[in-house]
């Protein structure tokens, strides 16, 4: 790298078990690929006790902090739309494709721009076939992996799908998936979605802090995030589906202000 800026180290420590993978595994799939909404690596260090990853700085860190900061709805939806272009790129531009497998609101970067960045693809499989991506030891995060994942270790581009779900109903509701709200209930965030909207308890879904929201575009995003949660994977869309979905019927009838926001905090 011979430009001068800011750039973000992520190192890894050699006596963790498992780290080898975890470099190796982030040099093959980020050294080969590049797109905005992923995050950008510029080189890699190998040290005698660690190893180091060079990456773009991505100013407003992870999306799971940036929460706490009342993001306002239009701000929510670039967010959205911005993850899903990653992950679709991943799924159907890349190849071989290319499961995430930890798809998660602090995997989230926003720049300055709040334009999102998927990033950490240490548990990142490729599909070079159909045994590429069993695995016994299931990995990624509790509240964002489908149930399928959960119960075979097998990874498919439709369990990253589960996870954008997942990842739709925090910035919808503003809750954690396992908020203790709904999980002393026993539920996740998924079946507390579900129940109200049985309910037909709609404004009970949305952030209370998103006073901006639209509930017609709120309906038709909590119906794409049901179909990206469906308990069954057959039934879920693809990631190409998804951002189809998301560019015409929840961007397109959205008037201008919401890309021309002076701020995009509450």
């Amino acid at each position: 790298m011979n430009d001068c800026g800011t750039f973000a180290v992520k190192r890894i420590d050699r006596s963790r078990e498992g780290s080898d993978q975890v470099f190796e595994r982030e040099l093959e799939i980020l050294g080969s690929i590049k797109h905005i909404n992923l995050v950008n690596l510029r080189g890699y260090c190998r040290l005698p006790t660690s190893k180091l990853l060079i990456y773009d700085y991505v100013a407003l860190g992870s999306l799971e902090a940036e929460e706490d900061r009342e993001l306002k709805w239009s701000a929510r939806l670039r967010i959205a739309l911005g993850s899903a272009r990653g992950i679709a790129y991943l799924h159907h531009d890349c190849s071989p494709k290319i499961v995430h497998r930890d798809i998660k609101s602090s995997n989230i970067l926003l720049d300055e721009n709040l334009e999102p960045h998927v990033s950490d693809f240490g548990l990142a499989k490729l599909l070079v076939d159909e045994d590429a991506h069993v695995t016994t030891v299931v990995a990624g995060t509790f509240g964002y992996l489908a149930p399928e994942y959960l119960q075979s270790g097998r990874a498919t581009e439709k369990s990253d799908v589960y996870s954008f779900g997942v990842l739709m109903l925090e910035l919808v509701t503003g809750k954690r998936p396992t908020d203790p709200a709904f999980v002393r209930r026993g539920l996740n965030v998924v079946g507390w979605m579900n129940t109200l909207l049985k309910e037909n308890r709609l404004e009970d879904v949305v952030d209370k802090r998103c006073t901006d929201a639209e509930m017609e575009v709120v309906e038709t995003l909590l119906e794409i995030a049901a179909r990206c949660t469906d308990a069954n994977p057959d039934e879920r869309p693809t990631m190409n589906q998804v951002l189809q979905l998301l560019e015409q019927e929840v961007m397109s009838p959205c008037p201008s202000e919401l890309y021309e926001s002076q701020s995009d905090y509450c």
